[in-house]
């Protein structure tokens, strides 16, 4: 049924679910990857962790989407270099999921015999399939009707109830993925691709990762609804046999779509997959179009986070400022352009940030010259120091200090960005 909103447009349409149809649905978010794409960015810290826009984190926005779309229990699988998460999650507070039944459930890495490349021992998961694996006595016991699998490093804004409905509409099938077009300057070869029979919905054809996209422009965003019952049991099947469970891509997704029960729900609205340096400084750039392609602050959709309690940034006289976005606690005296600034950072009179991320506390001396960069948290470039070349893209690293008059240059294998 369609209903009018508020502001007299028409919602659109939805299944009426009874109390006693209503499916019992969990999230799971994927906080475990490496990340070894993102180079220095994350030696030491978690992906999901990566601070982004400033004042957000990357895990923020599967939060906060399952938030909006009034999802109650919501668990975190984490892996590597937790600690680095655990304080920014705060008890899923900043997402209202801090409630003594349900709410958020952070879990730590599962080292038990998995489906994974070494399989029947421990050691940490070998993809996110078998990550599933492993939690699947936690799973049994939960009990879901539905499962809804995320990714935590990827940036859109979707009301997964749009999702359950569609499901629903699709008969209940063993799994239905959202889909979504490769993004403008994405390699397709970093994605699983789609082929969805027209009308149907139906996904007919999955390829990971492919050598030769063959002109597919669809892609799996990994946002995934499984009906839980047939997960597990296809796990169980998967997990007995010779090959790895690891990522979706490689036994879990082809033997779904072998048996046909796969549709796909289009996205139609913004997705970015952040997981490399040139991803991650695009979406900053799509941040700073005019109008922004993302945005984090819309009042029907905000993207919440944990954040510290700062003094507004402050721009001194003698500094300039065009097109940037500058977080709560910055001090500028120099020159920032195109630029995003997180918390705390200071850029001294005299200093140049051009077309580069410079995250928290990280201080920018009289003179320096920072282009085309990424600066991670708590870094000191000394007076007169000069760090980038464009078009490749340079990085330094957290803490790292650059000596006064000191060059930077971008590794020889730093990609190149327009």
């Amino acid at each position: 049924m369609k209903g009018m909103a508020p502001d007299g447009k028409h919602e659109p349409s939805r299944v009426i679910h009874t109390m006693k149809s209503r499916p019992k649905v969990l999230a799971i978010i994927l906080a475990g990857g490496k990340g070894g794409r993102l180079g220095p960015l994350t030696a030491d810290r978690a992906k999901p962790a990566m601070p982004f826009g400033g004042t957000h984190r990357l895990i923020d926005f599967a939060l906060s989407n399952c938030l909006h779309s009034g999802l109650a229990d919501v668990w975190v699988v984490e892996q590597y270099e937790l600690h680095t998460l655990n304080d920014h999650l705060a008890n899923g507070r900043p997402w209202d999921l801090d409630r003594t039944h349900g709410g958020l459930q952070v879990l730590p890495p599962s080292v038990e015999g998995g489906g994974g490349e070494e399989k029947g021992e421990g050691g940490f998961a070998q993809g996110n399939a078998d990550a599933l694996w492993r939690q699947r006595e936690l799973l049994r016991q939960f009990a879901p009707d539905l499962l809804l699998v995320l990714s935590a490093d990827h940036l859109y804004r979707m009301d997964f109830r749009d999702l359950l409905d569609a499901h629903a509409v699709y008969g209940n099938p063993a799994l239905t993925l959202v889909s979504t077009r490769v993004p403008p300057g994405e390699d397709p070869r970093r994605f699983s691709l789609l082929r969805v029979e027209e009308g149907s919905g139906r996904v007919t054809d999955f390829a990971y990762k492919p050598a030769d996209p063959a002109g597919r422009e669809l892609l799996a965003a990994e946002v995934f609804l499984f009906d839980a019952p047939s997960l597990v049991t296809t796990l169980e099947e998967l997990a007995t046999g010779e090959a790895p469970l690891q990522d979706y891509g490689h036994a879990l997704l082809p033997r779904l779509v072998e048996r046909g029960g796969v549709f796909a729900h289009p996205l139609e609205g913004y997705w970015r997959d952040v997981g490399t340096l040139e991803s991650f400084w695009r979406a900053h750039r799509d941040l700073l179009s005019d109008p922004p392609v993302l945005r984090v602050d819309d009042p029907a959709w905000p993207i919440l986070t944990a954040g510290q309690q700062r003094q507004p940034a402050r721009v001194y006289a003698s500094a300039r400022v065009d097109n940037s976005l500058l977080s709560p606690g910055c001090e500028v005296r120099g020159r920032v352009e195109r630029s995003v600034l997180g918390p705390g950072v200071r850029v001294a009179e005299g200093a140049t940030v051009r077309d580069s991320i410079v995250f928290h506390e990280a201080h920018i001396e009289a003179g320096a010259e920072v282009r085309h960069a990424i600066v991670d948290e708590k870094a000191r470039l000394g007076a007169g120091a000069r760090v980038g070349a464009p078009p490749r893209l340079t990085v330094v690293p957290r803490a790292e200090c650059v000596a006064p008059g000191a060059r930077v240059l971008p590794e020889e294998d730093a990609p190149a960005i327009s």
